[in-house]
């Protein structure tokens, strides 16, 4: 960290000061205090990273994949070393409660794990005599430099999802963290370092629109993952692959829970609350929009009024705290606005939590609508905050139908005891990641994080074999000897 209190850059091991005058405050989402300030990094600081990465790639690209993967798995031994450390750092920059930071980092560790088995993962594949004499071996071979743009909401699992399973794959890796949460970045860098990741491999680079956009359209930079709001994913996607890289945007969400009159109540509704309250709501697996089958939606809505009615809110070092504040003062003024538009357009609140008085934190109370229409924007929009919404639904194929009219398709659950229903659902749900009697179905690091329709742009998706596949190339080797 530099006198002023700011933030350092880690550029081809060293650290090192932005060459920017800019910084940002960076407060703690539970009470408003500055934690630390982040510089505002420019095409110059972003330029010296990818020349940095750009060096290290020719030596790491020819270490064997075994040797790579090796750094991997200490790399996963050091986090697991620290996870209480990482734990109360998504604490204090997120706000989240130390469950829900300690579970996201390892969810990191998860796929950290998955990299590692790189010997094993990116194999290639040979066929002897596809014609007389003639040989054909299909081999991997990494893309070059790889930025990783990552958001506020999950400082230390997103780029675990990125960075190593690039690195092991022969790539070199510039992060660029949210600006709201730089703290557990910098502490990964570190541990990269520790890790004995040579010079140049892994790059940090802090900073706000400027990086991003300098990441995005540096020639040096051949793949850019992203995972963030849909308008920022739409302009990542186009604009990194109008300058010729290979892209993977992770976009918004408005994820539907389908729950039928046979749905264990006793059982649904705490994980239907985790879903939409969890991390206040700022995570784009939540559960948004619950669709009740009738009969039995006056039944659903008293439970989860009555659990939303009692969720204690709070600073995550609390520990009776089930829900921590949302990012930032803005966010928050933005779900505030979003739960007044509900009102107005009729939705009816049945159940508003409370929040901490006299504090400076950006506490949002949590809210359930009922009497929600389809059409209404609060059933259509990405609100990322502790709403849930309540439609109304006199069958299971209403049901499906409005939650596949949504341009999104980042996940979607049902709760019943009817397998038949359940698998009906599976089958026509437009979702990339379908839960059953499960409110977050988050897949494990070796399957693809797979979201749908706007809200993923690109081909292959994060995590699991896809990841694999994103971030090498495929080269196919024809042999005739004489």
């Amino acid at each position: 960290m530099a006198e002023t209190g700011t933030l350092e850059n880690y550029v081809g091991g060293t650290w090192v000061r932005s060459r920017s005058v800019e910084s940002l405050e960076v407060p703690d989402p539970s009470n408003g205090s500055v934690l630390v300030r982040v510089p505002r990094s420019d095409a110059e600081d972003v330029d010296l990273a990818v020349r940095a990465a750009r060096k290290a790639f020719e030596t790491w690209r020819r270490q064997p994949v075994v040797e790579r993967a090796r750094r991997v798995l200490a790399l996963r031994n050091l986090l697991e070393a620290h996870v209480d450390d990482f734990a109360r750092s998504v604490m204090r920059e997120n706000g989240k409660t130390l469950d829900e930071a300690r579970a996201s980092v390892e969810r990191g560790i998860e796929a950290t794990e998955f990299a590692a088995s790189a010997p094993t993962t990116v194999q290639g594949s040979f066929l002897g005599d596809v014609t007389p004499g003639v040989d054909t071996t299909l081999i991997r071979e990494p893309v070059g430099v790889v930025a990783g743009i990552t958001p506020f909401n999950f400082p230390v699992m997103i780029p675990l999802w990125m960075a190593p399973l690039a690195l092991v794959c022969g790539n070199t890796f510039i992060l660029k963290p949210s600006e709201r949460v730089p703290l557990s970045a910098t502490m990964l860098a570190r541990l990269f370092a520790e890790a004995d990741f040579p010079s140049g491999t892994f790059n940090l680079v802090h900073g706000d629109v400027a990086a991003v956009n300098a990441l995005l359209t540096h020639p040096g930079v051949n793949a850019v993952s992203f995972v963030g709001s849909a308008p920022t994913a739409k302009h990542v996607y186009t604009t990194a692959a109008a300058h010729g890289k290979r892209v993977q945007a992770l976009a918004g969400a408005k994820n539907f829970i389908i729950v039928l009159p046979d749905a264990d109540l006793d059982h649904s509704v705490p994980v239907i609350i985790s879903s939409a309250y969890g991390m206040a709501g700022e995570r784009c697996l939540a559960g948004s929009v619950v669709v009740a089958v009738e009969p039995g939606a006056d039944r659903l809505i008293e439970r989860l009024g009555d659990a939303v009615s009692h969720l204690a809110t709070g600073p995550g070092t609390d520990p009776g705290t089930e829900m921590g504040p949302v990012i930032r003062a803005e966010n928050r003024d933005r779900v505030l606005k979003w739960i007044r538009e509900g009102e107005a357009m009729g939705a009816q609140v049945v159940a508003r939590g409370t929040v901490p008085t006299g504090g400076e934190g950006y506490y949002v109370p949590p809210v359930l609508f009922d009497r929600v229409r389809p059409e209404m924007s609060i059933a259509q929009e990405e609100i990322f905050g502790p709403v849930l919404c309540v439609i109304r639904v006199g069958s299971l194929d209403e049901a499906i139908e409005i939650a596949n009219r949504s341009r999104f398709g980042n996940a979607s659950a049902i709760f019943t005891r009817d397998g038949k229903a359940a698998r009906d659902f599976a089958h026509r749900i437009e979702a990339g990641m379908v839960g059953i009697n499960i409110g977050v179905p988050a897949p494990a690091a070796y399957f693809p994080f797979a979201g749908w329709k706007g809200s993923f742009y690109g081909d292959l998706h994060a995590t699991g074999r896809d990841a694999i596949e994103f971030y090498t190339h495929r080269k196919v080797v024809i042999s005739r000897w004489f």
